[in-house]
């Protein structure tokens, strides 16, 4: 198959949200869903890897703000996983954030472990960590309620994301039925 690494056009946003959406599917993400591609601004990039057809087979956008370049999205189309298209969109990240001088490359992901192990084999480093939870009426009543303090009048929560310290994992996981740890993980240039 042939394999280009290109910069995003806007004539790929069909073929990269249905990427990112599949390639999330059976992740902790699943649910992190857009109708239109989020822009990055430059000095931020948005690569795609496509075959010979142009059909997005996997995506990363790289935010930069400052001295700190941050891997926004990274997603192979499931259809096209573990065939290198990752480690050749990270390959043509790394090279872009070294020619605009920075020292470290960094993202932020929740506890799946095919994702884990990638980040880990790709040379990054894990260091910070805290709590996302999703309070959810559908998932279990009450949940999101449970969740907010004090309501408005007339206004009933149905779904509440939270950010938690990990001190309180134990608790948080007893009171709801989906908390993740979210992690990030560093990889010096």
């Amino acid at each position: 198959m042939t394999r280009v690494i290109r910069d995003y056009t806007p004539a790929d946003e069909t073929s990269w949200l249905r990427c990112r959406v599949l390639s999330f599917l059976d992740t902790p993400y699943f649910d992190d869903v857009d109708q239109t591609k989020p822009q990055i601004p430059p000095p931020g990039f948005e690569l795609v890897a496509t075959d010979g057809s142009g059909a997005v087979l996997g995506a990363m956008d790289v935010t930069v703000d400052d001295d700190l370049a941050t891997i926004d999205t990274v997603a192979v189309h499931p259809d096209h996983q573990h065939r290198g298209h990752g480690r050749a969109l990270l390959a043509e990240a790394r090279a872009r954030a070294r020619a605009l001088n920075l020292n470290a490359l960094d993202a932020w992901t929740r506890d799946h472990p095919d994702t884990l192990r990638w980040y880990r084999a790709m040379g990054f480093t894990e260091s910070s960590h805290y709590l996302h939870v999703y309070a959810h009426h559908y998932t279990s009543p009450g949940e999101a309620d449970r969740a907010v303090e004090s309501r408005r009048p007339g206004l009933r929560p149905m779904a509440v994301f939270l950010n938690a310290d990990l001190d309180d994992e134990e608790r948080l996981r007893a009171e709801f039925s989906r908390v993740h740890v979210c992690r990030r993980f560093t990889l010096r240039l």
